[in-house]
């Protein structure tokens, strides 16, 4: 149930059609788990936390770099060389005390995946390399979770979402394996700082509208957006 504060709070979206007070109940019962805590994460933790998502958790190894600082606006200078997971959790905190973060202050990787995302009901993939998004698709997969898949680079992004509860279709049909190098991340590491953001909002919002169900989604179709053009384009999986 939601608190009269928290119908303040939400007032916006609970007026949205098709959204209302059990569209917020729902996303304040709902598990999200973000693999990966830069550009894409930072927007992501943000806008699910601001939206209201009940449990949030929260895993990288990484620790905050002056680099990052350009398009990762969930930091701040101070907190250059702290860990990317618990700092973020205490940034997010002050946003939403209402919301409950689990962090992790490690990679993902082959012999934690299947314990830790096995206690969330999606996973937002805003890793920066192909074995990351292999393995989150292969134990989502096997655990029928649901994923929301987004890769960035220079100006161009791409996002999918798959729910195993409801197809069999999975990132390997869109990227057969052969194609990359698992152990390899994504060798152009250029950004323009706004991608991350506007590609992580999409994001976000699309898992809004799964965990709700509201509004039509992009369960097995394959969103594009190139900035440098502003040509966005959706194509059936």
């Amino acid at each position: 149930m939601l608190s009269d504060r928290e119908k303040t709070r939400y007032a916006r979206q609970i007026s949205l059609q098709d959204f209302g007070i059990e569209g917020q109940e729902k996303l304040k019962g709902s598990k999200v788990l973000i693999v990966g805590l830069g550009g894409l994460g930072s927007i992501e933790g943000l806008y699910l936390a601001a939206a209201g998502a009940g449990t949030i958790g929260l895993i990288d190894g990484d620790r905050i770099s002056l680099s990052n600082l350009q398009r990762q606006i969930l930091y701040r200078e101070a907190q250059e060389g702290m860990p990317k997971a618990s700092t973020a959790k205490g940034n997010l905190m002050q946003l939403n005390s209402n919301c409950r973060f689990q962090t992790y202050d490690f990679f993902l990787n082959r012999n934690n995946a299947e314990e830790i995302i096995r206690n969330y009901d999606m996973v937002m993939d805003a890793s920066d390399n192909f074995a990351t998004r292999y393995l989150i698709n292969d134990t989502c997969f096997k655990l029928r979770k649901a994923f929301v898949y987004c890769s960035i680079s220079d100006m161009t992004a791409q996002i999918c979402l798959f729910d195993f509860k409801l197809s069999d279709r999975s990132y390997r049909d869109l990227f057969p394996e052969d194609m990359h190098d698992k152990d390899s991340s994504v060798k152009n590491n250029a950004v323009i700082g706004v991608l991350p953001a506007i590609a992580g909002s999409i994001c976000v919002n699309e898992a809004i509208k799964h965990i709700t169900g509201m509004g039509n989604t992009l369960l097995n179709r394959l969103l594009t957006l190139d900035l440098s053009t502003n040509d966005f384009a959706v194509f059936d999986l």
